[in-house]
């Protein structure tokens, strides 16, 4: 990023900033790296089976592998971690992009695939080996998990309090080969352990479906009717508004932000900040569930372009010179965008949004 410091504000908004573009990329297809500067996320929420689906569809992720975590003993067995006969739990390890996904984006994902206030297990699986615990690969990595955890534990979503622990990696042992990708290998067996568990009901219960959200991408003959022209040219035509004559730039009211197509929740206020490029820029989405990203190799530049997921609208591009919380800046057209106030979410369909506001 030393190049920003030289150059002017204008050839810093055209060259940074959220330009037309052409995606080279298949709108479907999963993009795993933009960089080749990989890191590592280790998280333990119960059964390794369980754990390692859930982050292997989103993008920036390359890699998901189940093992054993945190013990002392080397080259564990199944069966030894399984009944208690270690001190290792079963757990992921994740590899991924950072300039893709950040760490923060993955606790995110992490939280809502268990129970982080059981301390004896996870669901059906009971004892230490399946209790749910982060481990920390950096002093960055510790300082977003316990602000996470604290986040969580203010936000009500529970009515106990967050008993996951926050310890420093040690040690991972890759789990043998049939367990990994059990999903594709014994799908049966892996969807009716899911249900028969309890999982899949408290997630749904806790955080609502997350195989069905219902957002549809209406017709372009309605997406026409619905949107001005800036609207439409942006968000189906991967247009660019000015910088700085945008709708949301500077706008500094509590609530969300959703796509102005299908309504599927996209950016909060709380991850609102002044990038000072001229147009709304956040450090992560709500929920990394609701937007893809592509190369986009347009313009001379490699670039990452950020879509809605289930609207394919164009929304901006993602950079990574964000604050450090997340090293990522969203760049989003306000076009988009609709902004929802927090006091209008209960109103509008939105109400378990009202958690991310609570202080």
């Amino acid at each position: 990023m030393k190049i920003i410091k030289i150059l002017s504000a204008a050839s810093l908004l055209m060259l940074m900033g959220c330009m037309d573009i052409e995606s080279n990329t298949g709108k479907d297809m999963k993009l795993q790296n933009f960089s080749t500067d990989y890191e590592l996320a280790t998280f333990a929420g119960g059964c390794f089976w369980c754990m390692e689906t859930p982050f292997e569809s989103y993008d920036g992720v390359i890699e998901v592998t189940s093992g054993y975590a945190g013990g002392k003993e080397k080259n564990p067995a199944y069966e030894e971690v399984a009944s208690g006969n270690t001190s290792h739990v079963e757990a992921v390890q994740i590899k991924f992009d950072p300039e893709v996904i950040s760490y923060a984006e993955l606790l995110d994902i992490y939280w809502k695939q268990f129970d982080p206030t059981d301390k004896g297990g996870s669901f059906a699986d009971r004892g230490p080996q399946y209790e749910s615990a982060i481990f920390y690969h950096n002093d960055k990595q510790k300082r977003l998990a316990e602000e996470s955890k604290t986040m969580l534990d203010k936000s009500g979503v529970f009515n106990k309090p967050v008993v996951t622990r926050i310890d420093k990696f040690t040690s991972f042992y890759p789990a043998e080969d049939y367990h990994q990708d059990f999903y594709e290998k014994s799908p049966v067996r892996y969807y009716s352990y899911r249900k028969a568990s309890g999982r899949d009901f408290f997630i749904e219960k806790h955080w609502g479906s997350r195989k069905e959200p219902g957002y549809e991408k209406p017709s372009d003959e309605k997406i026409k009717e619905k949107l001005d022209d800036l609207q439409y040219q942006v968000t189906q035509k991967n247009g660019t508004e000015r910088a700085f004559s945008n709708k949301y730039y500077d706008n500094k009211e509590e609530g969300i932000f959703v796509d102005i197509v299908t309504g599927e929740p996209l950016f909060s206020s709380i991850d609102k900040y002044d990038s000072g490029s001229g147009w709304p820029s956040f450090t992560k989405p709500i929920d990394p569930l609701y937007v893809k990203k592509n190369i986009d190799e347009s313009h001379f530049m490699k670039r990452i372009e950020v879509r809605s997921r289930f609207g394919d609208s164009h929304l901006g591009h993602v950079f990574t010179d964000g604050p450090e919380k997340t090293n990522l800046r969203y760049c989003i057209n306000s076009a988009s965008l609709r902004f929802i106030p927090k006091d209008k979410l209960a109103e509008e369909g939105y109400e378990k949004y009202l958690t991310l506001f609570e202080k």
